[in-house]
């Protein structure tokens, strides 16, 4: 169980696994990190397939139960008591994510902690509102029949957060399938166990009931994800993260022949017309590609700036790059945190080095900060920015996640285009001009689950949200969250 968090961001017990209503040890833990200073913030308890077979178990009882046999209003009203028990906690959250995650203390508040809350919100009120088909058609024989769908509970949902926005993309998930009336085993990252946890307090404060939210900790293959991935008694998984980690999900459950819902990585890439607004295409850019250390899988890694700008629009990029303040994630000012670990933090720079070797200009960046305290002990990097690299360099086809980008010309539509697209990936894009008619006819040129014009990161929550290729399957967000964890059944009635 979480304490301590409110007050300081740190934890003085073990952070635990949530079973059934009962906060569990493991019969081993492992260090929490913080990514800031390189210290251990808690030690966690790690699920063997044992606790992972309870927290199943315990969720298909009460799938069977009282979760079961609520109605949808009923349903709804819950969840909107877990918005409200979020936001009464707001300081708890906001320092346990920044605690496990290194991001600033600003952006927790203003994104991930606030929009927990709104995605209860607005999948309680999707469910009241959901509609079903119904038809009624004429039979052989002239007489007619009446056809109607229901709306049932997948069952026992596997949820498989990742590091990057863990409290965000937790209950992204958790809240429409809880809203559908299923239960949830959620195998939170071994980098960031945290805001799981401490939401499981939560569902208890909004008495949700025992065994529809459990939590489980550990890693993956050979360890909880694997064992919660393969478990005869779960019905669908759904899971956010690297796309090799989904393809070894989609292996696991191919034998069940699961419902799998993926939302994995990307290579995205940002075009740039001269005729666009400098300035709001300046701001915008940087913070495609900086935001949250460039750890989000939306982030653009790839920038394509039309050729009569290219120079201007590279050294107006560079400056906006070195004023991001570097820091603490617990002072205000500190606008680009810590990767997520000393290995993602060497991956990273792997790259930074393969870019040299590739034959890239150094723009800026491309090195380690030195700050001269603790934070030198932290998992930093420079913001950096790339030119010159060929288009079938590994730097601009691999998805480095970090905050990084390579800028290239073009001369024009139709090769922007063709460079765009040219990936195996398909998460998002942006297009940037004040041309609305070419702003409309390259959005719907692009490979992408989802395309901004003059915009990014902008997010209605009913509209359909994630990639094409390597980047998933299946679509989340409003109603297309709520069909993947229905079960629509048919009725047909003759009249």
């Amino acid at each position: 169980m979480i304490t301590g968090a409110c007050e300081t961001g740190s934890f003085v017990k073990p952070i635990l696994n949530f079973i059934d209503g009962k906060f569990v040890r493991g019969k081993r833990e492992f260090a929490d990190v913080n990514p800031a200073d390189g210290s251990v913030i808690a030690q966690v308890a790690e699920a063997d397939e044992n606790l992972v077979d309870d927290a199943v178990q315990a969720a298909r009882k009460a799938l069977n139960g009282e979760w079961g046999r609520r109605g949808i209003r009923e349903r709804a009203a819950r969840l909107h008591k877990v918005a409200d028990a979020i936001e009464s906690r707001f300081d708890c959250f906001v320092n346990a994510e920044v605690a496990d995650t290194g991001k600033p203390v600003t952006l927790a508040s203003r994104l991930d902690v606030p929009r927990a809350a709104a995605n209860f919100r607005v999948f309680a009120d999707a469910i009241k509102m959901a509609g079903v088909e119904s038809f009624q058609t004429e039979t052989p024989d002239g007489t007619r029949a009446l056809n109607y769908a229901i709306r049932k509970p997948l069952g026992v949902i596997g949820i498989v957060i990742p590091w990057n926005l863990p409290l965000l993309l937790l209950t992204w998930k958790v809240a429409p399938a809880l809203a559908c009336g299923n239960t949830v085993v959620v195998k939170p990252s071994e980098e960031t166990p945290a805001t799981a946890t401490l939401l499981a307090e939560v569902m208890q404060e909004a008495g949700i009931p025992h065994g529809v939210y459990n939590v489980v900790h550990g890693f993956g293959p050979d360890s909880t994800g694997e064992f919660l991935t393969k478990h005869p008694d779960v019905n669908a998984v759904t899971f956010t993260g690297e796309s090799r980690t989904g393809a070894a999900i989609m292996k696991a459950v191919a034998p069940s022949v699961k419902p799998v819902s993926f939302e994995l990585g990307g290579k995205n890439a940002a075009i740039v017309f001269a005729d666009c607004d400098f300035e709001e295409t300046l701001d915008g850019l940087s913070e495609a590609v900086f935001l949250n250390t460039g750890q989000v899988c939306l982030c653009a890694e790839r920038v394509y700036v039309e050729r009569s700008m290219f120079e201007q629009f590279v050294e107006a990029l560079k400056h906006k790059a070195e004023k991001l303040r570097q820091g603490a994630p617990s002072e205000q000012t500190t606008e680009l945190g810590p990767l997520i670990s000393a290995q993602h933090r060497a991956k990273v720079l792997s790259y930074y080095k393969l870019a040299h070797e590739e034959g890239a200009t150094v723009v800026t960046g491309g090195g380690v900060p030195e700050f001269g305290n603790v934070l030198d002990k932290g998992f930093y990097v420079q913001p950096t920015i790339y030119t010159g690299l060929a288009e079938s360099a590994r730097c601009v086809k691999e998805e480095i996640f970090g905050p990084v980008c390579h800028v290239a010309p073009f001369d024009s539509e139709e090769e922007a285009i063709v460079m765009a697209n040219d990936t195996e990936y398909g998460l998002a894009a942006s297009v940037w001009t004040t041309n609305l008619k070419r702003g409309h006819r390259v959005a719907q040129s692009m490979n992408a689950g989802i395309t901004w014009v003059n915009c990014w990161f902008l997010r209605d929550l009913r509209t359909p949200f994630g990639g094409v290729g390597l980047s998933g399957i299946g679509r989340e967000g409003g109603m297309h969250s709520l069909n993947f964890y229905s079960e629509l059944n048919n009725i047909c009635i003759r009249l």
